[in-house]
């Protein structure tokens, strides 16, 4: 077997990152600039709660919290689409 050049498919085209590649690199860059900038301790509210946290933990919780949901919903879209192309098929045959 020969070896690939790097950075190219089997078919011998380039390979490119994709928009929600570059996108994500850019957001967490941009999430590493803010955590670099913002690390004073802050004081959280929640219900009946009070949390004194360092500002990057906070940011990076919240951070992940959405990556999560974001992820989530995407799993259930798919899902959703995956149920309705079966059931197309089924009502061809």
């Amino acid at each position: 077997m020969s070896a690939m050049p790097e950075g190219q498919d089997p078919g011998g085209r380039r390979r490119r990152l994709s928009g929600g590649a570059i996108a994500s690199i850019g957001g967490g860059a941009f999430l590493v600039i803010f955590i670099a900038q913002n690390t004073e301790k802050i004081r959280l509210h929640f219900l009946a709660w009070t949390f004194s946290w360092p500002l990057w933990l906070y940011t990076i919780l919240t951070a992940l919290f959405g990556a999560f949901i974001w992820i989530g919903l995407g799993v259930l879209r798919r899902h959703r689409r995956r149920r309705e192309r079966r059931q197309e098929r089924r009502e061809r045959l």
